[in-house]
């Protein structure tokens, strides 16, 4: 199987509720030689660009739409002429960036993307954002989680439309279910797994 996923670091700002922060963005694309997909559209669209190189982009596969995660999605959308697809949850926080502007699809809980060969299903996981959602890739035995679950924990909640209760049961329910060895790729910072997560949460929150 010659599939593979490629990794860059974006900087830019993340703003929500009157206030603006500097961030790190991780950038991922799935694919093989020739057909991949690009998981989020943050800060720096030639860095997406080089990623995917002369492939075809089957979609862009929102984990969220939070600026710094969604920002550029219709132009990098336009560029790799490859559809924006987000889970309608997130209607409100997309609105936040892009007003009207419509993305392409949507994407439901358990829906599955067959790229490059691999398949990749979509997995609901509120809590950060209404419409966050995971992306799980059973024959590499890795997932795209977003801002949903990152080395140490869970992802910030205390923001307009999040919840620390339903993040935690979101990983609880749905993430925690997967096999330990699963790694998980993560919006900002380190690479972790499902085991080493679920021992982190033992006495705390789970």
């Amino acid at each position: 199987m010659n599939v593979r996923i490629d990794h860059a670091v974006t900087s830019g700002t993340f703003s929500l509720d009157g206030e603006t922060h500097e961030v790190d963005n991780n950038v991922w694309v799935l694919g093989d030689d020739t057909q991949c997909v690009v998981f989020d559209a943050p800060h720096d669209l030639k860095t997406v660009l080089d990623l995917v190189g002369g492939r075809e982009c089957a979609g862009l596969l929102m984990t969220h739409s939070h600026d710094d995660h969604a920002r550029l999605a219709p132009e990098l959308a336009t560029e790799l002429e490859a559809p924006v697809l987000l889970n309608p949850a997130d209607r409100e926080v997309w609105q936040l960036t892009h007003g009207d502007l419509p993305w392409d699809d949507d994407v439901s809980d358990g829906d599955v993307f067959t790229v490059a060969g691999v398949e990749i299903q979509a997995i609901h996981t509120p809590g950060h954002s209404p419409g966050s959602t995971c992306y799980y890739v059973k024959d590499l035995g890795l997932l795209l989680s977003g801002d949903t679950l990152f080395q140490g924990g869970p992802g910030a909640t205390g923001r307009s439309f999040s919840s620390r209760e339903t993040i935690e049961d979101s990983i609880r329910e749905r993430l925690f279910v997967l096999p330990d060895e699963t790694v998980v790729h993560t919006g900002h910072g380190p690479q972790t797994t499902i085991g080493a997560e679920k021992e982190n949460a033992r006495g705390d929150w789970l």
